[in-house]
């Protein structure tokens, strides 16, 4: 089979065998100079493998941590990342009582909710959280914040296991140990 391609003045004529019409089965010609042109690639649920990855949080500073655990759910470490599948891995988060804030934070900071009700403002600091009965919220709610809201989060909420100390139900899913502490000098405080 006898293809033209066009380049800026120059004509070629390139003879393709059937494994390459194989190989540019995506392929269209288009434009008048018959350039090649692809379609942009998008995964579909499913198609990808979710690998299980297992944090230890102790030391880590939150909103690093959280950022990471956040690429890693939506699956944007992956070259076949697309906005609007769920490709991302499953992370369980052990010791997320032990996590640490930069700076005063852990006393300063305020989380505020509103209870409906008039003049229901409530607040707590992280500190009060932390030493409180469920210390893993801290971690759950600043992934959660950092996700785009909507169906998709929720989705991705769920593939999120955060547990206070250092024992997890997941071990016959084999996860990978990922050591956040190594990425960065700036994910630990000292």
């Amino acid at each position: 089979m006898l293809i033209f391609l066009g380049f800026e003045r120059e004509h070629t004529v390139v003879q393709l065998t059937p494994q390459d019409l194989v190989t540019y089965k995506r392929a269209s010609l288009a434009g008048p100079e018959g350039t090649f042109t692809m379609k942009t690639y998008a995964a579909k649920p499913g198609e990808t493998e979710k690998k299980w990855v297992l944090i230890d949080a102790d030391g880590l500073v939150v909103g690093r941590l959280a950022a990471l655990i956040a690429t890693r759910l939506k699956g944007k470490h992956k070259p076949t990342y697309t906005p609007h599948v769920d490709l991302g891995d499953n992370v369980i988060v052990i010791n997320a009582h032990k996590v640490v804030f930069t700076g005063r934070k852990r006393d300063d900071k305020r989380y505020q909710w509103h209870t409906g009700y008039p003049g229901g403002i409530k607040e707590t600091s992280p500190r009060r959280i932390l030493e409180g009965k469920f210390p893993q919220r801290i971690l759950e709610k600043a992934v959660e914040r950092m996700l785009k809201r909507g169906v998709l989060q929720r989705k991705l909420m769920r593939n999120l296991k955060v547990y206070a100390d250092d024992k997890h139900p997941h071990e016959a899913q084999k996860p990978e140990p990922l050591d956040v502490k190594a990425l960065n000098r700036k994910n630990v405080r000292v």
